[in-house]
């Protein structure tokens, strides 16, 4: 008898061990609750062995010289090889993200805009995978409709996931949400490179002024190979897009408002290859900032806003960009939290405004101009330029503050390897200073699942 007992304790103590220690995982709980839900309703969550072979691959990384070089003589095969290599690498780096998401707390994960993002991803990893190898012309016209397709679909990343992270606290440490954050987001970013560039190769490759055998000194078009501007002049990108938001603030608040001037100076002739709607979206953050901040804080008082200063700097490796304004600087509560997304104060307002955001494309461009007729697409001198998505961000009306801008910046900066830095003394004004790689050469900045598990 006392032999039954102790077995029957030491039986209901393994079970409550395995009960403990061992929960049902969370891919197979939401599995179960989805089935019994609705028998038409799909499992979202699927068995993770599904990923473990793309899992075990490691990305492969690419540098801004490697994409010029391999694109700047374009022919059919490179081309198809172009296509079967995004065809591979875009699984293989959404895998790794999947995975990431199936080791979040299991009330993380229910949380309805994470698991939004997983079943959007899981659904082009899907997708992906079981794309046939890319052999023909005909078989990269229908993979780039793929690509085309798994792009628009994820617009809605950002904003849910940024939502996400926010409805979150005190589910997670701020530290683990916002390395998932800026790990999801800068494998977000090395995904569309890929993708859209392979996607602007195969229009120029299908383009009118595409000529396999012409001399590329001679032809003027090189100066973009598919989303790379080999000779992207900081001084002009400022320009521009201190116009555009200097236009913006004179709509928001009235044309009588006094909008600062933007005086440049250093080396104005200071050229590099870059992705250009990506400088565009960080040069834009920064100085819609400071524009924003000089108006609010001098805008309505006698004598005008004193101007914000641009200073170029181009040494042997790296262009280096400084932004100051006396626009007041930035409020002490928010300063400790200026690169976090999940921190910080007037949460309600930030989940506010990103749920007027529904789609954010912030990334490479992505909307075609629509000619009337292919006759006028022949005309065309030069290639139309794609219009870049990261305008519709950056022009976004002054009092809608998402939040997310710095942070963002900051992972774009350091995507091809170069850094962003914030200095501000309060009740005067801030410094930026972004810092570029002009040589090119330096692969883009990946973390992956194994680099996580290491911080």
């Amino acid at each position: 008898m006392a032999l039954k007992v102790k077995r029957l304790l030491n039986a209901r103590s393994l079970q409550g061990h395995f009960t403990r220690r061992a929960p049902v995982p969370i891919h197979l709980q939401c599995s179960i609750r989805c089935a019994s839900a609705s028998a038409h309703v799909e499992a979202t969550w699927r068995p993770s062995t599904v990923l473990d072979e793309w899992v075990r691959r490691d990305p492969r990384p690419i540098s801004l010289r490697q994409l010029t070089f391999f694109g700047r003589t374009l022919t059919e095969e490179r081309l198809i090889s172009s296509a079967n290599y995004v065809r591979t690498e875009v699984p293989t780096r959404i895998a790794h993200r999947l995975r990431d998401i199936q080791a979040l707390p299991y009330v993380v994960v229910q949380n309805p805009h994470i698991k939004h993002v997983y079943e959007t991803y899981y659904k082009s990893f899907d997708r992906y995978r079981r794309t046939p190898e890319v052999k023909t012309l005909a078989d990269n016209e229908k993979f780039c409709d793929i690509i085309r397709s798994t792009l628009h679909e994820h617009l809605t990343v950002i904003p849910r996931l940024a939502m996400g992270v926010l409805e979150v606290q005190g589910l997670m440490r701020p530290e683990e949400t916002d390395k998932f954050m800026t790990t999801m987001l800068r494998n977000r970013i090395s995904r569309r490179v890929i993708a859209e560039q392979h996607l602007a190769l195969t229009d120029t490759f299908n383009s009118p002024w595409h000529f396999p055998n012409a001399n590329p000194r001679d032809d003027a078009n090189l100066d973009f190979v598919g989303e790379v501007f080999l000779r992207c002049n900081a001084k002009e990108v400022v320009e521009r897009v201190a116009a555009t938001t200097q236009n913006l603030m004179r709509e928001t608040y009235g044309e009588d408002i006094k909008v600062p001037e933007v005086k440049l100076q250093g080396h104005m002739d200071a050229t590099f290859p870059y992705i250009l709607s990506h400088l565009e979206y960080i040069i834009g953050e920064l100085l819609r900032n400071s524009i924003q901040a000089v108006t609010e804080h001098w805008g309505r008082k006698e004598g005008g806003p004193p101007p914000i200063e641009v200073l170029i700097c181009e040494t042997s490796q790296h262009v280096i960009i400084r932004i100051s304004d006396q626009g007041g600087g930035i409020p002490g509560d928010i300063l400790p939290h200026l690169w976090s997304f999940s921190k910080g104060p007037r949460r309600d307002l930030r989940m506010q405004n990103l749920s007027k955001v529904p789609t954010m494309a912030a990334t490479l461009q992505e909307v075609r101009p629509a000619f009337p007729s292919d006759k006028q697409a022949v005309e065309l001198a030069e290639p139309e330029r794609l219009t870049g998505s990261l305008a519709s961000l950056t022009t976004r009306t002054p009092d809608l503050r998402l939040g997310i801008g710095l942070p963002m910046s900051r992972i774009y900066a350091e995507y091809w390897a170069g850094s962003l830095e914030i200095h501000s003394l309060e009740g005067y004004g801030t410094d930026a200073f972004l810092q570029i790689s002009k040589l090119g050469n330096k692969n883009e900045q990946i973390m992956t699942r194994g680099s996580m598990d290491a911080v």
